[in-house]
């Protein structure tokens, strides 16, 4: 375990005018890139912190039991979610944590405040449920709160069934636990393989999953240009189109244009995705040509030459 450098932590990015968060917070979530890791702060060492609790149930109470774990008797815990996210349990969740909560309505979130009670807490069985495990329907490693963490997603499935051997380096943008990538590496005539995602937990897993040398491993967030991928011969990706809950539709759009920024001419994208999501247009100005793949069951397949 490592001490926190300071007493005050942020979980998240709380919405201005609902929790405070004092200069100089140390930032705690997987989701942003470069944040320390909630779990391996000590026991007892912050005096408040403030959190934008996740929407999944066994993330949320993981994070929160974690939350009462590294708060020092009397420390003060602010934690805040859309009521249709997670907010409307959050007291309930508090109090099954041994915890009195003060819970106050506000702009579309519920607000619990507390001070951490004195003495052991029931936060153990919390803990065990959202930690990183191996479970035997997928043979991987996983943990909740990543994506599809507990089952292979329908359109990561379509993806493979029609994913042709590919060669040369390339990447998974938004890698998830590493099952697109273990199949990419699967062909002996992939040279590298970077592994991408804005989920440190997802990193961390896939890390265990994909034992191979040719693989390398990044926490980063690709709404912003990766500087050490470039003139790749492939992207495979099944982009995400969630920021927090909710539905956006541009993040899928910013991956298909970074791909085409680090693809070489005539490197080629395979793309799963919803079938209601508006990719067409942007694959068709990012690519110099665009091929459907494959439907079925609500998703898409698409190839995509540069």
């Amino acid at each position: 375990m490592s001490a926190s450098p300071t007493p005050f932590a942020v979980y998240g990015l709380p919405p201005a005018g609902l929790a405070e968060v004092p200069d100089g917070a140390l930032q705690l979530s997987p989701l942003l890139p470069g944040s320390a890791r909630l779990e391996d702060l000590e026991a007892e060492s912050l005096d408040s912190l403030a959190m934008l609790a996740p929407p999944g149930t066994i993330e949320r109470r993981f994070a929160l039991a974690h939350a009462l774990r590294v708060l020092r008797p009397g420390g003060r815990l602010t934690a805040l979610a859309p009521k249709d996210r997670g907010g409307s349990r959050l007291a309930r969740e508090l109090r099954d944590l041994g915890c009195a909560p003060c819970d106050e309505p506000r702009r579309h979130h519920r607000i619990c405040t507390l001070a951490r009670p004195e003495g052991e807490l029931p936060i153990a069985e919390a803990i065990g449920d959202g930690s990183p495990r191996h479970i035997e329907n997928l043979a991987l490693c996983t943990q909740p709160g990543i994506f599809s963490w507990d089952r292979i997603d329908p359109g990561t499935a379509l993806l493979l069934a029609v994913l042709p051997p590919l060669s040369g380096a390339g990447a998974d943008f938004g890698c998830g636990l590493g099952i697109l990538a273990r199949s990419v590496l699967a062909s002996g005539a992939v040279t590298r393989l970077a592994l991408l995602d804005i989920d440190r937990r997802a990193v961390e897993m896939a890390r265990r999953n994909v034992g191979d040398p040719r693989a390398a491993f990044l926490w980063t967030d690709l709404r912003a240009p990766v500087p050490t991928l470039a003139r790749l011969d492939f992207i495979v990706t099944n982009p995400p189109f969630h920021d927090g809950g909710a539905e956006d539709q541009a993040l899928g759009q910013t991956f298909i244009r970074r791909a085409a920024e680090c693809l070489r001419p005539g490197g080629v994208l395979w793309l799963t995705a919803n079938a209601h999501l508006p990719y067409e247009a942007v694959l068709k100005a990012s690519f110099r040509s665009v091929t459907q793949r494959a439907a079925a069951n609500g998703y898409k397949v698409y190839e995509a030459r540069a």
